[in-house]
């Protein structure tokens, strides 16, 4: 049943709002259920993530649901310095609402890891170019592989991870990061950078420095004509990726591996909507493809019936 708090705004547009905060919330598991309720009640789409060490993820909805929520959120004692980065979606981007109890709100494996004890120097957006344009600085890009390929900062080192789980062994690999002062940072929205800075401290780097707010805030608030950002920007929900302005990108998704696509990936003889793509077709079995298919042509039975098709 749709209500009037899960409709889009006036202008046709869904908020979209990323947050992240580091801070000590031991009764953390008793907020999931009110929290779950009042995102539904409201309309709101999403995944966040609730830890002892604080709140992650990105949610979407009408703009009068999203600020509830937020308010909510902020009218915890723990969470009353939250911030968050606002972005719009002309279609829902989750297909529903996910508030799940984690041992880490971003995983990187590494104890006694805690960016509320030391962290990097954060960097505003404006200051950023002339950041990683010193020749002194090395400038690390702290995503995954599938985020990295369609999109990354100018002149960036790409670590080619799977999973953060993989970085702090790339570092320590790596004798060469200790050749220059600086180590200049970025991610996402920020929260990876969090624990990456919190980490390279520990290992005994000084000069540490990180993108306040991330790439998401950097493609808002810097002019294009002025960019050092080259590509799009991967992001977790429906639209894929962005651009600078935070306008849509082009990219699809492949239902099969997760990985965004190109115009030229989704013209290969190896893609198929919902089965495979050119990164993925290699590593799948026939059966896994069967599967894909049936799960692909509910999708596309539920989509003429005006409905979602949420699978497992």
């Amino acid at each position: 049943m749709t209500n009037e708090t899960s409709l889009p705004a006036e202008d046709g547009t869904f908020l979209v709002a990323a947050l992240y905060h580091f801070v000590s919330v031991p009764r953390f598991a008793d907020l999931r259920e009110p929290l779950q309720a009042l995102c539904e009640d409201n309309g709101v789409r999403g995944t966040l993530l609730l830890a002892h060490e604080g709140i992650n993820g990105t949610i979407a909805g009408p703009h009068a649901g999203i600020r509830t929520v937020l308010g909510y959120l902020r009218s915890q004692p723990e969470f009353a310095g939250l911030e968050h980065k606002e972005s719009f979606a002309a279609e829902m981007p989750f297909l529903r609402m996910k508030v799940r109890l984690k041992k880490e709100i971003v995983t990187m494996g590494v104890e006694d890891i805690d960016p509320t004890r030391s962290v990097g120097t954060y960097v505003a957006p404006e200051d950023w170019n002339a950041l990683i344009s010193d020749p002194d600085t090395i400038v690390i890009d702290t995503r995954n592989d599938y985020e990295t390929a369609i999109g990354m900062f100018k002149g960036a080192v790409d670590p080619n991870t799977k999973t953060f789980r993989e970085f702090p062994d790339w570092v320590r690999n790596n004798t060469g990061l200790h050749n220059k002062p600086k180590i200049a940072m970025y991610c996402t929205g920020g929260i990876r950078c969090e624990k990456a800075t919190a980490f390279m401290k520990e290992e005994g780097f000084d000069e540490v420095y990180h993108l306040k707010g991330g790439i998401l805030k950097y493609l808002e608030e810097v002019p294009a004509e002025d960019s050092l950002w080259e590509g799009a920007c991967f992001v977790f929900d429906e639209r894929v990726s962005v651009l600078h302005g935070l306008e849509e990108g082009e990219h699809k998704l492949c239902r099969a591996c997760r990985h965004p696509l190109t115009a030229e990936d989704v013209t290969s003889p190896l893609y198929e909507a919902g089965v495979s793509c050119p990164h993925c077709h290699a590593t799948r079995s026939e059966d896994d493809r069967l599967r894909f298919r049936q799960r692909q042509k509910q999708m596309d039975l539920a989509k003429k019936r005006g409905e979602r098709h949420l699978g497992k």
